[in-house]
This record gives structure tokens, sequence and C-alpha cells, in this order.
């Protein structure tokens, strides 16, 4: 599949997004299922696009479709107004479902997957344990002694007490006794080991063993030199961003995998320091104390649309 949407594509996303919108705005009426209906049967793309809008409303009620219902307690005008930026702003979902946010089709079909801001584990067949970060996708083959995960999307972590294979399409891992993550990145990934030893085996290149507190990024052609990092660190797995004077813009880019919607920043303030321990389940709180703590403020379009701006100067 590849990895950027046609001009076609995101049309046919956008006009879905809108078609979504229009459906959950409460002014939906006999004219519009027609409509729908004839604007589904144009291609198999808009028919995908459509399937794809309406699992994204049954798996997270909160995407933009939603943001409509806020507008129905006004008057008409205001109402009108307020359906017509409605539909406008659900005319950007697509940019998030078809870029690097959104999960492709693929990663819905996989076998185990996540939503934005979602972690989930698992317990494998051979008694490995499988934890899914933020808008991830494994496939699972354990068929005829097969032991094999296959990272669609996003950044897993594994423990595992016996043989078990990853494989991305840059390469494979190996590991006997280990645990250790994968985060994928467009072009590669990047391979931490907590615990054991784990191959590395790129797909047109010499393989490399990491070993316990190593990482290092894994491509077609190869391996970077491996480098050192505390495993007994937090991270993810326990729900938790950990930074360390951090540049501010680092960080936001980091928290907004977690965080359904557009996360939107000054440039002035990429370089601002942060530093501390920030829990993933309230994206919200954490900007709050990024807030609280530096000169800058959080204004909300929507729950969903979040900006950071320097804080204005007093007197």
């Amino acid at each position: 599949m590849s990895g950027q949407p046609s001009a076609q594509q995101r049309q046919i996303a956008r006009e879905a997004a809108r078609w979504l919108t229009l459906q959950e705005s409460g002014e939906f009426r006999d004219q519009h299922h027609a409509e729908l209906q004839r604007w589904r049967e144009r291609s198999s793309a808009h028919e995908a696009a459509w399937q794809k809008a309406d699992a994204l409303r049954q798996r997270f009620a909160r995407l933009p479709g939603t943001l409509a219902l806020a507008s129905l307690d006004r008057p008409d005008l205001g109402r009108r107004r307020a359906l017509k930026q409605a539909l406008a702003l659900g005319a950007l979902a697509p940019v998030a479902w078809l870029g690097y946010r959104q999960l492709p089709m693929a990663a819905w079909r996989a076998d185990l997957h996540t939503a934005t801001g979602e972690r989930r584990s698992f317990d494998l067949p051979d008694g490995s344990r499988l934890q899914l970060n933020t808008a991830s996708a494994v496939d699972l083959d354990f068929a005829d002694g097969r032991r094999e995960l296959r990272l669609v999307q996003g950044e897993i972590a594994v423990d595992t007490s016996g043989g078990l294979t990853v494989r991305t399409g840059q390469g494979v891992m190996l590991a006997s006794r280990a645990s250790f993550c994968v985060r994928q990145y467009p072009g590669g990934c990047l391979v931490s080991v907590m615990a054991g030893e784990v191959q590395l085996q790129p797909r047109n290149g010499a393989p490399v063993v990491l070993q316990q507190g190593e990482r290092a990024g894994l491509s077609a052609e190869g391996t970077t030199r491996a480098e050192r990092f505390d495993p007994q660190l937090p991270s993810w797995q326990q729900g938790l961003l950990v930074v360390d004077n951090q540049p501010l813009g680092a960080f936001l880019r980091e928290l907004g995998r977690y965080r359904p919607g557009l996360l939107r920043w000054d440039p002035a303030l990429e370089r601002l320091a942060v530093t501390g321990t920030f829990r993933l389940d309230d994206t919200d709180k954490v900007l709050a104390l990024i807030a609280a703590s530096l000169p800058v403020e959080v204004h909300y379009r929507t729950r969903y649309w979040a900006s950071l701006v320097p804080r204005e100067k007093l007197g």
C-alpha cells in the first residue's frame, strides 16, 4: 500500500467525512439517505472510504462527526453556521485518517490494533506477552509451529520466553528469551532491548545482535550503530511520558501521538525546555501542566483542536 494517498483519495475521504459529519449532526434527512447511497455507488473507492469512515465512527465516538452535536440547541442561524463550521472541520479529518495518524486499511484488517491514545495488552498463544501502543496494528501467525508477529503500524513491546519473530517491511527481529520494543517509522523502525538479546536481520543487510540496554534503527539496507539507554526508565508501557530538558516542540510531537484531533503550537515555543513525568491517559491535563510551568497558553477551538501560544506579557 502506498505511503501517501493520492489527490483523488484525499478528495473522496473529505467527501466521506462531510457525509459522516452530516449524518451525526441531526440534520440528516430522508433525501440525504438516497444521496449518500448514490455517492457510495459511484465507485469501489467511494464505498471503501465510507466503510472506513463508518468504522471510525463506531470505534471512536469522539471523532469529528460528533462535533456538530454541540450546536443543536442554538437558534436556527447559529445552528446553521455551527453546522457549516462543523462540516468544514470534518473535511480536516481525512488528512489525519490518510496521513501519519491514520491506520490504513491494512491496519484495520490486522488481527490486533489500537486507536489513537489507546494502549492494549495481549497474551499470545505461545505464552508471550504483547503490548500495543497508540495507533498500532499487528498480524499474528502461530499456525503450523510458526511464532511470528508482523508489525503493520505503530509500536509494540514483546516479552517472550521462547523463540519469536517480529517482522516489518525492513526485516525481521529474532528473539529467544527477551523483552524488547519495536517502533515503526516511515522507512524504518527502532528496536530497543530491555532484557535478553535480539537479532536484527535487515532485508538486504548483515545481521546485528542487540544486548540488554541497547537500541538501534533497522532499515531494509542495514542497521544504525547501537546506542545505550536505561531500560529501567518508565515508558509508555507504564502509561508514562518521561522527559528531561526536552525541547517543547519534540515533546508535543510525541504527545500528539496519543491525542485524537489536532495539536498545534506557535513555532516560537519550539525550544522551550520540558522536564517531568506525565501520564498519557489524560493529554488535556498534560497540556494544563505545561501551561502552568511554562510561559504558554492553551487555546481550545474544540475539544479536539488545541493550540499552544506564548503567554502574553502582563503590563
